[in-house]
């Protein structure tokens, strides 16, 4: 893709044209902000000035009813052990959060360098299993990596609740803090690859899939990557996949090193990677997939440059325009969890 991807990422207007699925949460806004019935009714448009109040204070609002009103019904009903852990006060205010997935080897590390324009701290690229850990890149004034029992000792942070899956797990997580452009709107999080086999699944000294079941919970976005060359699905990457379904709106696929493979064949590669999903994802439609090479090499077959590259600027545009929704990604969470919790408590 020609030019620096980051350039894409100068704040604009953007229109917003919102599901069916999320008109409940305008209406819920209203009621729970108090509006009075004019600003209530201003609110058809759905758009970012919908509201007189700022972003700031919907999310006070938002935190104060949350911890008033929802979360001790969820401790009364036991909702944080059987269900989904409780959300801190440090998640309202935190910047959006994009969560890569994917088996080995499928371009997670190189993606997010991508999108730096940089290298970032103990990155590992290579063909084998490489990223053993979880790595939260997010902004710094200067290169640094946080422990992961550091990065949760702290209440303020987004991470702190991360502590209850115990000591093994904090020891395979961290922060490193980058001063890159893009992660003054967004925080990428680096996931160990997914593989195959009973001994992986139980060898790695933690519960991954609650584990994975927080991360998608408390994501903006969730993005699946796959090679065309392995398009197989292993058993534990089919766990999570199916794990996601409670967060399916969040869900994004990308078709990564799609130029190492010819166009022809491509389409083929596309329909099984279509057909797969399809038999994994319980619903009428699969997640958008967004098909490209994202690394900084040239591409080996230009044969779909023009697609990739419109594909890539899709993509890059989609992850710039989080943070203009994060409040209403927001009310959409704590409006999931209110129906969760009523259908729990009866």
């Amino acid at each position: 893709m020609g030019g620096d991807p980051v350039c894409a990422l100068v704040p604009s207007p953007l229109t917003c044209h919102l599901r069916p699925a999320r008109m409940v949460a305008p209406l819920l806004v209203a009621l729970a902000l108090g509006l009075d019935n004019r600003a209530s009714s201003s609110m058809g448009g759905f758009g970012s000035s919908m509201l007189t109040l700022s972003d700031a204070a919907i999310l006070d609002r938002l935190k104060h009813i949350y911890a008033t009103k929802l979360r001790p019904l969820e401790r009364k009903s036991m909702y944080h052990e059987l269900r989904e852990p409780a959300l801190s006060d440090a998640w309202f205010d935190a910047k959006p959060m994009v969560l890569l997935l994917g088996q080995y080897s499928v371009g997670k590390t190189s993606f997010i360098r991508y999108l730096l324009g940089r290298n970032f701290p103990n990155q590992h690229v290579g063909p084998e299993p490489t990223t053993d850990r979880f790595v939260a890149v997010m902004y710094g004034d200067r290169e640094k990596v946080t422990p992961g029992n550091a990065l949760t000792s702290q209440p303020d942070t987004p991470f702190h609740s991360l502590r209850h899956y115990g000591t093994k797990y904090l020891d395979k997580l961290e922060c490193a803090s980058v001063p890159a452009p893009i992660l003054r709107r967004i925080s990428l999080v680096d996931s160990p690859g997914v593989q195959a086999g009973e001994k992986q699944k139980g060898g790695r000294g933690y519960d991954y899939l609650e584990v994975m079941k927080w991360w998608a919970q408390h994501s903006d976005r969730v993005i699946l990557l796959f090679d065309p060359n392995k398009l197989d699905i292993s058993d534990e990457f089919r766990d999570v996949i199916e794990e996601l379904k409670a967060h399916q709106s969040k869900v994004r696929v990308i078709l990564n090193k799609a130029d190492e493979v010819e166009p022809q064949k491509l389409m083929r590669v596309y329909g099984a990677l279509m057909w797969s999903l399809g038999s994994i994802v319980a619903s009428p439609e699969v997640p958008r997939v967004y098909i490209g090479s994202f690394w900084d090499a040239p591409f080996q077959n230009g044969g779909m440059r023009g697609l990739m590259e419109a594909e890539e600027a899709d993509l890059v545009q989609e992850l710039a325009a989080l943070p203009e929704d994060n409040v209403m990604n927001k009310i959409n969470e704590i409006a999931r969890r209110a129906r969760l919790v009523q259908v729990h408590v009866h």
